[in-house]
């Protein structure tokens, strides 16, 4: 154990201390919405293409990813049906199965949950995916990629009221939905978490869908 870790108190122990992976973090102070605060995070992540591990390829590594606000206006340029105002909806990024039967059943199974915690589905996106930078390692167990949007029931009338009923949904379907392809990778009504399976020297061009 190092000498210099905090000594065990409480639910802490140092024993379970482990390196993580590099993080960076960049805000707007005042909280404004700007791309190039996409492309700030974005050159942090070239940044540290040191800390994320590869395989026998050198791109097929172990990912990384970017957490952001709800790009609220492109959001509605991209989906195929109509958006309630801004904060008004959640967004869920999901990796599903590249089989189109499965991905359905699963979906269906989200919606029925959704249903059940008084959640209205308002529909399904599938992202747009560039794989060609991707060695065949990761191409051979690469999901599909979709996003569900989350009507914001009258019943929320706080923005961490609804993160809760989504945390339990996410919860839920986690539970119910057993397969490799299913994996909740965001669910939120305030951010969108986009990863990549490449060292990100290799999609640093690839956010704009």
């Amino acid at each position: 154990m190092n000498r210099l870790s905090p000594q065990p108190q409480g639910l802490y122990n140092p024993q379970y201390e482990h390196d993580a992976c590099g993080v960076g973090l960049i805000v707007h102070q005042k909280g404004q919405k700007s791309h190039a605060i996409v492309e700030q995070a974005l050159q942090i992540l070239l940044n540290l293409d040191h800390r994320g591990a590869c395989g026998c390829e050198p791109n097929s590594g172990d990912g990384a990813g970017i957490l952001i606000q709800i790009p609220d206006r492109y959001l509605r340029k991209a989906v195929s049906f109509s958006l309630p105002p801004e904060g008004q909806y959640a967004v869920g990024m999901f990796y599903v199965s590249p089989e189109a039967q499965v991905r359905q059943d699963h979906q269906t199974q989200f919606n029925q949950l959704a249903q059940e915690e008084g959640l209205t589905i308002l529909g399904w996106r599938q992202v747009p995916i560039d794989d060609s930078p991707l060695g065949d390692t990761a191409k051979s167990s690469r999901p599909h990629v979709y996003q569900v949007f989350i009507l914001r029931p009258p019943s929320c009338a706080t923005d961490l009221a609804f993160e809760r009923k989504l945390y339990i949904l996410r919860k839920r379907a986690e539970n119910a939905i057993h397969d490799s392809h299913w994996y909740a990778v965001s669910l939120s009504c305030r951010t969108i978490v986009y990863k990549a399976c490449s060292p990100p020297t290799r999609w640093a061009n690839s956010t704009q869908n």
